[in-house]
């Protein structure tokens, strides 16, 4: 089974205007409502390739009701944890120029918390467990690092994709995949990274600290994939992007729904990168028939040792 965890999932408020003027009364054209997060893009990306999975994390009140019953009539399994809270909202004004306004996480409770701990601890060999978005700060690594401890204890392949100090920490863990950006790879090693050759350089440094496969996203340029024994880079397809929310987490996505199938990290490389293209063609998250008209479009190239990378 795969497993995603959202800590602080939300409810996306999405409104689109022909302009916004602060302090007046503005005028909406259009309104979306979405259930927001990383892992839970990541589970509603999943289900639509076609994988099986269940949704954890923390939810709260009637926004928290909102995000079960979507996930729930999409078809994704739920298993979340309910607080005192109410799930957070988030604001996005998409005029001239994009506004955000997010909504504050819950306040976690060390009984909420050993309720997750639980859930992982019932997960078994061969599972996966995506742990995705910020990570509150209010709680210690410690926690993270032990979740992370326990997946490599029991074999169970733990992907990661946030950011800041957490990466750093969680890392250390041998996690099966990370998709760092580059200003993210670059906070790992505390260095400004502004080229391929230098992406590549530092997520080299990661598997051979012990990461199994790193996939460093370029935007609009690809990504690269490296892990102990290949290294690869590939171009993404040209289309029109019209949203880039949710990108990464359809690459992350689409690499192990293929993964899934096929145990060929090349062929899930490819596919991942096509399924983050799909979604930032889109509105919305990608759907399967979108990855496979894209996949023949994802060319790659195998970097090998003593290449220039351009």
């Amino acid at each position: 089974m795969i497993y995603t965890c959202t800590i602080t999932p939300s409810v996306d408020y999405t409104t689109y205007l022909p302009s916004f003027e602060n302090g007046k009364l503005n005028r909406t054209s259009e309104v979306f409502y979405y259930p927001g997060g990383k892992g839970i893009n990541v589970s509603r990306v999943l289900k639509r390739l076609g994988a099986r999975n269940k949704a954890l994390g923390f939810i709260g009140g009637f926004t928290g009701n909102y995000i079960e019953d979507f996930l729930l009539r999409e078809g994704v399994e739920t298993d979340f944890i309910e607080t005192a809270e109410i799930t957070r909202i988030n604001v996005k004004i998409k005029a001239a120029e994009e506004t955000e306004l997010n909504g504050p996480g819950p306040a976690l409770r060390a009984e909420d918390l050993a309720q997750l701990t639980e859930k992982i601890n019932n997960m078994e060999k061969g599972d996966w467990l995506v742990l995705a978005g910020s990570l509150p700060v209010m709680i210690p690594l410690s926690y993270f690092s032990g979740i992370a401890e326990r997946c490599s204890e029991r074999q169970i392949r733990f992907v990661l994709d946030t950011s800041g100090p957490a990466l750093k920490e969680l890392v250390k863990f041998s996690p099966f995949l990370i998709k760092p950006n580059i200003h993210e790879l670059g906070e790992l090693f505390d260095a400004a990274i502004s080229t391929k050759a230098e992406a590549f350089h530092y997520a080299k440094k990661l598997v051979a600290g012990g990461v199994e496969n790193v996939i460093v996203s370029l935007g609009g340029d690809g990504a690269l994939w490296i892990n102990e024994t290949s290294a690869f880079e590939a171009k993404a397809p040209i289309g029109k992007v019209v949203n880039t929310v949710g990108s990464g987490d359809s690459l992350v996505s689409g690499f192990i729904a293929s993964y899934c199938e096929t145990e060929d990290p090349l062929e899930a490389f490819k596919y991942g990168v096509a399924s983050g293209s799909a979604t930032a063609f889109r509105s919305d998250l990608c759907r399967k028939e979108d990855v496979e008209e894209l996949v023949g479009e994802v060319h790659v190239k195998e970097i090998k040792h003593g290449d220039v990378i351009v």
